[in-house]
């Protein structure tokens, strides 16, 4: 179908530049983009919808999150990350029936959904109801199932996590018409055992994979994995051939000189998590210097049991200001590099290079913004609106592939009653 989209401003990109287009018009033909300007087109479209008053832009991609955590939202808060973790999160995780993770994973899609989100990045286990709610609700997603080993002895041969990862790979990498792929992925240094690392990570360069790992998120982990092995966790990483392949690390709060220049060299891209890593206070991320040096930086919520929601516009928010006053400098971090940061170079770092911004011939994955709000007034500067501003609750219309999941409050590929009453079910079962 042709669908056109008009009387709106468009949040588009020239040249690898943001540029706003006022009262446009945007063309959709089937799940691409094929026009955008200020004129309308001579080219007639099946249906043209009115979006006055609306902002086009971006879908934002959420490039890190462990999604049925909604379900432990409010838990463990005000703890140390390791007693967090350990204490607090596992316990609960270990009663999770493969059910409750389906519930929860919905649970999430309906906060993403609705704060603009159209692709993200999943860290998690029974990975395969991702996959199939993924596919369901139309949304575009990168799964991974996380390796860890606790014990020494355990083999190769033996962990089940790895196997699952790659018959995951396997047998849905590509489902729903390419929207979800599937990475592989380490949960951490301090959750596994060197040659578990080793054998995995050669098993995710043989095959093509993309590798979705934590890193350097405490002083504590970087410190301790220093006092163990004699080198820090990119270092670590590195030596066991993880960064072989293309590969994104969550948080990198204490990463040292050294390891950026590693990073940069391996070409290792970073998801900077602000909410989480000021909740749990890991610390701030060396953001604008790693983008100096030519690290590609994405954003990410991290899961509801660290942020508390996955509302990827308040990452936008933090991620544009908390750097600027650590620093004590207002240059430090700018608009469309925050914007960049919550859009193309996600997309990028996912290995969607089809969509992430709103030119002529990529993908339409699109999210519009009701500029008829007292906090969007005036609208003097786009880029600032948008990353100071604007709220996920703006958020009128998300559309991923040219089809709308969203719209006015109104979820159309999710049934918002049925997954509310499923997760409240399962929540009266957790914490009887």
């Amino acid at each position: 179908m042709k669908l056109l989209l008009k009387n709106c401003d468009i949040l588009a990109t020239e040249n690898g530049v943001f540029r706003c287009l006022k009262n446009a018009y945007l063309g959709i033909d089937n799940n691409t983009i094929d026009y955008m300007d200020t004129i309308r087109p001579d080219a007639s479209y099946e249906q043209e919808k009115d979006l006055s008053g609306r902002l086009l832009m971006p879908g934002l991609v959420n490039c890190h999150g462990h999604s049925p955590m909604t379900l432990l939202r409010g838990i463990g808060s005000d703890l140390p990350l390791q007693e967090w973790l350990f204490g607090k999160m596992m316990p609960i995780e270990d009663k999770l029936t493969a059910e409750d993770i389906r519930i929860g994973n919905q649970l999430a899609l309906l906060d993403m959904i609705a704060t603009g989100t159209t692709s993200y990045s999943d860290m998690y286990f029974e990975p395969e109801t991702a996959v199939e709610n993924a596919v369901a609700a139309g949304i575009k997603a990168n799964i991974s199932r996380p390796v860890q080993c606790f014990n020494p002895g355990e083999t190769y041969a033996d962990s089940f996590r790895a196997k699952q990862s790659i018959e995951l790979f396997k047998n849905h990498n590509g489902a729903g018409d390419g929207r979800v792929l599937i990475d592989f992925s380490i949960h951490a240094e301090y959750t596994c055992q060197p040659h578990i690392v080793e054998a995995y990570s050669a098993d995710c360069k043989a095959l093509g994979g993309r590798m979705h790992i934590h890193m350097s998120e405490t002083k504590k982990e970087h410190e301790d994995c220093i006092a163990k092995y004699g080198k820090t966790p990119a270092q670590w990483f590195n030596d066991l051939g993880t960064f072989d392949s293309p590969t994104f690390a969550a948080h990198c709060v204490w990463v040292s000189e050294e390891d950026m220049a590693l990073m940069r060299d391996k070409g290792v891209s970073v998801v900077h998590n602000p909410t989480s890593n000021l909740k749990l206070g890991s610390g701030f991320a060396p953001i604008q210097h790693m983008m100096d040096m030519g690290i590609r930086v994405a954003l990410g919520t991290d899961g509801c049991a660290s942020n508390n929601n996955l509302n990827m516009f308040e990452e936008l928010h933090l991620a544009s200001i908390i750097h600027n006053g650590y620093a004590n400098n207002p240059t430090i971090m700018k608009a469309e590099d925050c914007l960049r940061m919550a859009t193309i170079n996600g997309a990028k770092l996912q290995g969607r290079d089809n969509t992430g911004s709103l030119e002529v011939g990529k993908r339409a994955d699109i999210i519009a913004i009701d500029l008829n709000r007292p906090h969007l007034f005036p609208n003097l500067d786009p880029l600032a609106l948008v990353c100071y501003s604007a709220q996920g609750s703006d958020v009128v219309m998300t559309m991923v592939d040219g089809k709308i999941l969203y719209e006015n409050g109104e979820f159309l590929t999710l049934d918002k009653d049925k997954i509310l009453h499923d997760a409240a079910q399962v929540v009266n079962r957790l914490y009887a």
